[in-house]
């Protein structure tokens, strides 16, 4: 069975009706773009500024989303060049069924960012 990592989660959400396709599964576009304000979170941090996504280096759905699932995202900078930052990402569900909760993880992603000055153009991280 799956554990939450002990790290501090960037950011937890609940999936909702409103967000999820014809078979009944969350849309994986809602969840690839809570995956994305995740890592600009830490991106953001790391690079001291504005960031913006210039890549989605890998991402794969391991398992659906389901409503009321309590999703949970972990960021972590797996590296760091010039001006951008690559970002890791790691995404769980807390499912309640039938009486009993299990932990899924249902994502996976590498993410790119570019730290931009103030006319958008790519900058140095100091």
């Amino acid at each position: 069975m799956e554990t939450l990592p002990e790290t501090h989660a960037v950011l937890r959400i609940m999936a909702r009706p409103n967000e999820v396709n014809v078979a009944g599964d969350i849309f994986g576009g809602w969840l690839m773009s809570q995956c994305d304000i995740a890592g600009g979170i830490i991106a953001s941090r790391k690079a001291g500024g504005r960031v913006v996504t210039v890549a989605v280096k890998d991402f794969q759905f391991l398992a659906p989303v389901l409503v009321g699932d309590i999703v949970s995202i972990y960021a972590d900078k797996v590296q760091i060049g010039t001006s951008s930052v690559t970002i890791t990402i790691d995404v769980y569900s807390e499912r309640r069924q039938a009486g009993t909760e299990r932990i899924i993880k249902v994502a996976t992603a590498v993410i790119i960012y570019v730290h931009i000055d103030d006319d958008r153009k790519p900058t140095p991280i100091k």
